[in-house]
């Protein structure tokens, strides 16, 4: 009955990411006392930290975010002012939390009270603060991409699962249920035998040219850069300083892949929950791509990846198929997308480009019953609630660290092959190319010290 009526919703227009929190929330606050709470410490308070981290974690009774912590001083404060407000409106008491602010996320962690944290950073700066916090034993909630090179993700991955620690990636689209109910068709032989994915996303735009600017009081640009190289200061280069609008780091190869792990890992971890190869990578890539000739932003434009799995299913990816996945089978098609959901309003890809949440070549398959001998996938009803039910229950999350890590790195092997001509083959057990040196090189970046993550690999 469920899936006949989330057809009937989204053919209705509702959005598909609509759901039931299973922890209780926030409207019967205070039914625990503070010190029953999960306590969390927020690393990182820009966009995606303000619209949809905090806000989504911020509804459970579960929660109590205790404190804040950013580089930049001003959103630092306004993140205090974001969470502070919140208990106060939902609170019989004006003053019920008066959140802590933190410069530097290394001493948050050495806070005893802080129980986990949720990191909504740079893409640069995902591995560092997980791995420490890992060490530190602090459960983590870690905004997608996993890491900006395999090898971060490799060394993150051992660390979190040798210390036991409740790891819940950012890829919430587990949590919305034509994905899941997409993939358990697909892994229940709705459409036959698989062998080919096509994922639509879409790439950057070039940008201008930028000066050298004054680098903001507010801003510990040095701290900021991480072990990245350094490089002068622009705001369209880091963050908005006046607004929480999208950034230009997102835009820039030092900090990031693009496209292909910004959004990529999303759509990317889902195929792989219909094609059960979470704990696996390619074997093949190739794939061609535009790069920006001028302008500082300079991460790939259009661009197509084709990439094949020991199991003989080819995955294309490209700008030039609609947004989101269609897993292509002996016996038809499933196409499912977000629908008209967005995690913040400034995501790039215009609602009715990916309006549609699910499809199929015959309809009838969509509300087909999933029978109790066949496969029956996760179900979480919202992802920070869900990683809240796991940090009690102390049962594996959704959207774990390892799949996290594979999904990330199948990203970042497509984007090594947009640079290296050819065809390169992967060895996904040994997690190296088997054909390239050059491609070898790629797979990690040389660190600036103090900063980095391979002084702490097992």
């Amino acid at each position: 009955m469920e899936r006949r009526k989330f057809i009937k919703s989204t053919t209705a227009g509702i959005v598909g990411g609509i759901v039931i929190p299973s922890i209780v929330p926030s409207s019967v606050f205070g039914k625990s006392a503070p010190s029953n709470k999960i306590q969390i410490g927020q690393i990182g308070c820009g966009r995606i930290a303000r619209a949809h981290d905090l806000h989504e974690t911020l509804k459970y009774d579960a929660a109590r975010i205790i404190a804040v912590c950013d580089v930049d001083s001003k959103r630092m404060k306004e993140g205090k002012e974001l969470v502070d407000a919140y208990y106060a409106d939902n609170s019989a008491k004006k003053k019920y939390l008066d959140a802590k602010m933190y410069d530097d996320y290394r001493e948050m962690l050495m806070n005893k009270d802080i129980d986990a944290v949720m990191i909504s950073t740079p893409d640069h700066w995902h591995a560092q603060p997980a791995v420490e916090a890992a060490l530190a034993g602090k459960d983590i909630y870690l905004q997608k991409p996993t890491s900006l090179t395999v090898r971060e993700g490799r060394i993150l991955s051992d660390i979190v699962q040798k210390k036991g620690i409740i790891l819940q990636m950012g890829t919430q689209q587990r949590s919305s249920p034509q994905f899941r109910i997409a993939a358990e068709l697909v892994r229940n032989g709705r459409i036959g035998k698989i062998h080919t994915v096509k994922i639509g996303l879409p790439g950057d735009p070039a940008g201008p040219e930028a000066e050298e600017m004054s680098i903001p009081k507010n801003l510990n640009y040095n701290m900021w850069l991480g072990s990245t190289p350094e490089t002068f200061y622009t705001e369209i280069g880091v963050h908005p300083q006046h607004d929480y609008s999208r950034p230009g780091w997102l835009r820039r190869e030092q900090f990031g892949a693009g496209m292909i792990t910004g959004w990529g890992q999303h759509h990317i971890d889902s195929a792989n929950w219909g094609l059960d190869t979470e704990y696996t990578n390619p074997i093949e890539v190739e794939a061609i791509a535009q790069f920006p000739r001028t302008g500082l932003w300079n991460v790939h434009g259009d661009f197509m990846v084709k990439a094949i799995y020991e199991n003989g299913v080819e995955m294309l990816i490209s700008g030039g198929y609609p947004n989101g996945i269609r897993y292509e089978g002996s016996d038809g098609w499933i196409f499912v997308s977000r629908g008209n959901y967005q995690a913040t309003t400034s995501d790039p890809v215009a609602k009715e480009n990916s309006s549609k949440a699910l499809d199929a070549m015959d309809p009838s398959i969509l509300t087909s019953e999933i029978m109790a001998n066949e496969i029956h996938l996760y179900r979480s009803n919202e992802q920070h609630g869900n990683w809240l039910d796991s940090i009690q229950s102390r049962k594996e999350s959704i959207s774990p660290v390892e799949p996290g890590h594979r999904a990330c790195a199948t990203c970042l092997i497509s984007h090594i092959a947009m640079k290296v001509p050819g065809k390169l083959r992967y060895d996904p057990k040994n997690e190296k190319f088997l054909n390239s040196d050059l491609a070898n090189s790629m797979l990690s970046r040389p660190e600036r010290k103090p900063y980095g993550v391979e002084s702490f690999k097992l």
